[in-house]
């Protein structure tokens, strides 16, 4: 008997592309950040002692008996309608069956064939402006799972010595969005992967029912890829990359997969329709469980939750509360802080966005916000292989920065060495800088004076240039001093020492 061939190298990105087309899927898990549980009075928290945030019906305890959240009913439908959805006059929650450690019931309660909300689409906005419409097949409410703590060397099952379950999680409400097949996105697959999951953040936050930290799990995404040769219309077997809790890890995702596959189609082998899962330090996926399909869950309803019923004049009025659509907000953003088109798509790609309009709204004017978001914040959070969001920094940090600059209390380099303390947790800017003594140098007691004076008698020829009308050479003494002081010169008052010094009026 031939042993079936299941794995192979995966091809590169462009011979993948070259012999196959993609077509993916996602299902996006969303978090909803009510005050308490989806069907118990038991608190919605983030962070506290393992189980603490539980009771009888989290637990699964024979006898209790389920209450539906009525206001994560409410922001089900808000989301379906920022969703471009049908709302459902009538739907149903459901037994999904199957055994976990962290499901105590031995099922979840979910919703199968009658979703809140369905038949809606987004416009993604790819990084250079191109629109492609993704089409959603449902958004459904569901309650989450509890969460496994693997220990052992490697964090993660594989290998682990034993597990540990915190039920605070269990029946946290969620609403899962699932796309249709998503065909045609061709070599920007993962791009698309990217920008749609950004685009569902970016929906989630906006209406205010999600924290939407993707680094605590408010949001997660499971990527479907299969790939179908070319000139063919029959969709391949698909694999599912499970809790992918990034945007960035999402797009690599989705490319590994496509290149995973592509080498075992290419070798004549035959793809396993499994779970996956997503390495970061690899940036590869390594095998989970076979994947089940709809039927192996044996759904039926719920016998103790009646349906839930909506109005035509509540979900209007749920309509008349929608903010503004991130596409109009990111219009508004454009013109108002003046950023290039590309500016602004890397903002957006970054999914920086809220960070930079809050900052802006701090005082800062939207160039700095954009310099310190897009260069300094994204250099650290990259050299850490985070997210920037990741590193905890506030805008409210940007801003009070900012101020001790324009104040000449410090100076663009003492701010950067400044912001690493923040992040690592020593306190506030102004805090700090009192603390370390980092504030520019003044000439208060002729420090500075003094220091100018040392570099003008160390480099002659500098001083000669900048005498004989070449004021560019003061930048050459601006340096000793820098150096003479750690740094914490103020460039401007260096200049205006040495004109002075020199006699020299500008």
């Amino acid at each position: 008997m031939t042993e079936t061939l299941t794995d192979a190298e995966p091809l590169s990105y462009e011979e993948a592309l070259e012999h196959f087309d993609p077509v993916l899927g996602f299902e996006v898990h969303v978090e909803l950040n009510t005050k308490t549980k989806m069907f118990s009075s038991a608190p919605n928290a983030f962070g506290d002692e393992p189980n603490t945030n539980v009771n009888e019906v989290c637990l699964g305890l024979p006898g209790t008996l389920p209450v539906v959240n009525g206001k994560a009913v409410e922001y089900a439908v808000m989301l379906g309608l920022a969703l471009n959805c049908q709302i459902a006059e009538r739907c149903r929650f459901a037994r999904k069956q199957y055994f976990y450690p962290d499901t105590p019931k031995n099922w979840q309660t979910s919703q199968y064939d009658e979703p809140i909300a369905f038949d809606g689409y987004l416009d993604i906005e790819l990084d250079d402006g191109e629109v492609f419409r993704v089409e959603i097949e449902r958004a459904h409410m569901e309650e989450d799972a509890g969460k496994l703590t693997h220990a052992g060397t490697s964090g993660r099952i594989q290998g682990a010595d034993y597990s540990l379950v915190d039920y605070n999680r269990s029946g946290i409400p969620l609403v899962e969005i699932v796309t249709k097949p998503i065909v045609g996105a061709g070599a920007r697959a993962p791009e698309l992967a990217r920008a749609y999951v950004s685009a569902v953040r970016d929906i989630v936050k906006g209406l205010g029912i999600s924290d939407a930290k993707m680094e605590r799990g408010n949001v997660r995404c499971d990527a479907n890829v299969s790939m179908m040769p070319k000139g063919t219309t029959t969709f391949g077997t698909r694999s599912e990359t499970k809790n992918v809790n990034s945007m960035r890890a999402v797009e690599h995702a989705v490319t590994y997969e496509m290149r995973r596959h592509a080498g075992i189609l290419a070798a004549g082998g035959t793809i396993v329709q499994e779970t996956r899962h997503w390495q970061e330090g690899s940036r590869t996926t390594s095998s989970g469980r076979p994947k089940s399909d709809a039927d192996d869950y044996r759904y039926f309803p719920e016998p103790d939750l009646v349906p839930i019923v909506t109005t035509a004049a509540w979900v209007e009025e749920l309509r008349a509360q929608l903010p503004e659509p991130p596409a109009e907000r990111r219009r508004r953003l454009l013109a108002a802080w003046g950023f290039s088109e590309q500016e602004f798509r890397d903002v957006v790609a970054a999914g920086l966005l809220d960070e930079i309009e809050e900052t802006v709204a701090s005082g800062v004017a939207p160039s700095v916000a954009r310099k310190w978001w897009m260069g300094e914040i994204s250099r650290l959070a990259n050299a850490r292989d985070l997210e920037p969001a990741a590193l905890g920094v506030q805008p409210a940090t940007i801003a009070e920065l900012n101020a001790l600059i324009e104040q000449g209390r410090i100076n663009d380099k003492i701010a950067r060495q400044v912001l690493e303390h923040v992040i690592a947790g020593e306190g506030t800017p102004e805090e700090i800088v009192s603390a370390r003594g980092l504030e520019v140098v003044s000439d208060d007691d002729g420090a500075l004076t003094a220091a100018v004076e040392k570099a003008m008698a160390e480099n002659p020829d500098v001083v000669e240039k900048i005498a004989g009308g070449k004021l560019k050479a003061i930048g050459a003494l601006i340096g000793p001093v820098m150096k003479e002081t750690r740094g914490q010169a103020d460039a401007g008052a260096v200049r205006k020492i040495v004109l002075t010094k020199l006699g020299i009026e500008e």
